[in-house]
């Protein structure tokens, strides 16, 4: 009795944790609560298969219940046998029926927006984006306004939006919950999609494809800011000037640092399309660091000096020369002052 006991109060205290952590999250990284077309075509797909499968469970209890009531065993009836329906065709055919009957309810609206939201007739028309996935960090190249940056993808409210997604190294997989559905970034071909997001914010997104030791570390966003607000944005980054003095003396002496340890040849600064690191144009708009961590001088300065502890198998890590702090907190220095624009995610909101 005791044994059992305990087993059913470890249940219960499981049922209470789930019930807990079910909660947990943050607001603009779910699929529950679309914000954007592909999201929200999604979530009616995801209505009607509740709705399919709620209704069948109905129907089959329904059936149960009636079974054990009408046809239980009766006192006095023990060796009865009830009517044998094996080999009646008509409910043989009824019962295939209805399971392919559901598949086809379900399968042809999902069909239908799987191709529409593949659908790049007016792509020519609409901002283009080309996403590159690495490990573990993502590159978004706007080809049509010749900017470059990373991590923080900059798009204006209520536009399609065409993303062409592929990878620098293994599979990644581009995924924004609240705004559309996921999409494989392949190493050898280019997939294309389109987003379209109704409300202004900032929205999480992962990489939904399991892609080495830090894959779940494989953070980004999109800042979804009105026209005018773009516009500007677009503007402040094609008038960045990577040679630009900094306006401190410790500033100065840390981009000097950046060059001389070569950071330079790995991140650009503006938009060139050679870097093979994130690019850093307006690296201290974000509020993020590696896409996980608060972007603090001291939170850059560890990730200066030892990338490895924050993100395992980071192609960053032994790639320059060992920094001692007062060098790293230099670098540090310099690449807070990268802030070229006012658009950002903070004036968002919701971040």
């Amino acid at each position: 009795m005791n044994r059992w006991m305990g087993k059913i109060k470890a249940l219960i205290l499981l049922g209470f944790v789930s019930l807990v952590l079910a909660a947990c999250g943050k607001e603009n990284l779910t699929a529950l609560d679309p914000k954007g077309y592909g999201a929200e075509v999604s979530m009616d797909i995801m209505i009607l298969s509740i709705i399919i499968m709620i209704a069948v469970f109905v129907i089959v209890m329904l059936v149960y219940t009636v079974a054990i009531i009408r046809f239980r065993r009766k006192k006095g009836q023990e060796n009865y046998i009830p009517k044998q329906v094996e080999g009646n065709h008509k409910l043989e055919i009824v019962w295939t029926a209805i399971p392919i009957v559901l598949v086809i309810i379900l399968a042809v609206p999902t069909i239908f927006t799987v191709f529409d939201l593949a659908d790049d007739a007016d792509a020519s028309e609409s901002i283009s984006i080309d996403v590159t996935g690495n490990q573990y960090w993502w590159h978004f190249n706007y080809s049509n306004e010749e900017i470059q940056t990373s991590q923080d993808m900059y798009i204006p409210v209520n536009e399609k939006v065409y993303l062409n997604i592929d990878s620098a190294d293994v599979i990644h997989s581009f995924w924004v919950p609240t705004i559309s559905g996921k999409m494989d970034a392949n190493p050898e071909n280019t997939n294309t999609m389109y987003i379209e997001a109704y409300e202004e914010g900032v929205y999480w997104g992962k990489c939904a494809e399991l892609c080495g030791p830090s894959h779940s570390l494989m953070d980004f966003k999109i800042v979804v800011v009105s026209q005018e607000e773009y516009d500007q944005w677009v503007e402040d980054m094609k008038s960045v000037d990577p040679e630009a003095e900094p306006e401190t003396a410790s500033a100065q002496e840390g981009k000097d640092l950046f060059e001389a340890n070569s950071c330079i040849g790995c991140h650009a600064i503006g938009s060139s399309p050679s870097a093979v690191g994130p690019n850093l144009t307006n690296f201290a708009n974000r509020t993020t660091l590696a896409g996980v961590e608060d972007l603090t001088y001291e939170n850059l300065v560890d990730w200066l000096m030892n990338p490895e502890a924050l993100k395992p198998g980071n192609k960053m890590t032994g790639n320059y020369p060992e920094l001692s702090e007062d060098e790293a907190s230099s670098i540090a220095e310099y690449l807070l002052g990268l802030d070229h624009s006012e658009i950002n995610p903070e004036s968002a909101g919701n971040e």
